[in-house]
């Protein structure tokens, strides 16, 4: 039997160096689209010579590769085949992608598989909904928790003070300038919270409803969540039809 061993923390300019990698691939993820070295060295404030030296030893290791004439780089090939190790190796995740499936198929809604990154929300994954009023969903991108259904679950297990100190006071102001007060977003997640789903209209997007329901560990926390999102004139009935089937799949989740 080997034992694992435990490296002492990584200092000086080696550390620097691992944390402007992580800067340049959390940049990309943010840009969400091809961009040049010279402006990846302006966003994460690294000289240029540093930031080339990291991006050509990540387009050696095809984490990057660059895409097109024009000197632009983006994600590589290497990292969908670390993703898609990743979600074949995790049988939660299997799970999930399995209750997409069967949701999508159901209702032919656009269902997501939801967490928190940070003090932001983000799809994990998804299943784009038919119809004639397509609903897509654009996965990792990260979104105001205020914004959204799931966030009032995935925050239900913390104190009004945690909640405070844990939103930006920015992130309560919506898309079209509308700002959702922090007394209502509280009422909202201790509403989620009684009522074990959550139901948005209009927040993120004027024309669209979420639905969320959590999944929760064994101390009860949500550490994530399935979702639909839907036209925001679906009636109230069908809406309720929804939700349950939301708490069905939930349920086998848990």
């Amino acid at each position: 039997m080997t034992s694992m061993q435990i490296q002492m923390p990584v200092t000086g300019e080696r550390q620097r160096g691992i944390d402007r990698l992580l800067a340049l691939l959390e940049a990309l993820m943010r840009l969400r689209g091809p961009a040049r070295v010279g402006d990846l060295a302006k966003e994460i404030g690294a000289p240029r010579s540093t930031t080339y030296e990291i991006v050509n030893r990540l387009l050696e290791a095809q984490i990057l590769e660059p895409v097109g004439d024009d000197g632009l780089i983006y994600f590589g090939r290497t990292l969908h085949l670390y993703g898609h190790a990743y979600a074949d190796a995790n049988a939660f995740h299997r799970r999930c992608r399995d209750a997409l499936d069967r949701l999508t198929a159901e209702t032919g809604a656009t269902t997501q598989f939801c967490a928190l990154r940070g003090n932001k929300y983000v799809a994990l994954d998804a299943r784009d909904g038919g119809g004639l009023f397509r609903i897509t969903s654009t996965i990792g991108a990260e979104v105001p928790i205020p914004w959204t259904a799931s966030g009032r679950l995935l925050l239900d297990h913390m104190t009004e003070e945690e909640i405070r100190a844990f939103i930006p006071p920015e992130d309560y102001r919506l898309p079209d300038g509308r700002v959702v007060t922090e007394a209502e977003f509280l009422a909202d997640i201790a509403r989620a919270r009684a009522e074990g789903f959550s139901i948005t209209i209009g927040l993120a997007d004027r024309f669209t409803c979420c639905l969320a329901a959590p999944i929760r560990n064994r101390d009860g926390v949500a550490t994530a969540t399935l979702c639909f999102v839907i036209p925001a004139d679906v009636p109230a009935a069908r809406r309720d039809e929804l939700v349950r089937c939301l708490l069905r799949e939930v349920e086998t989740l848990r």
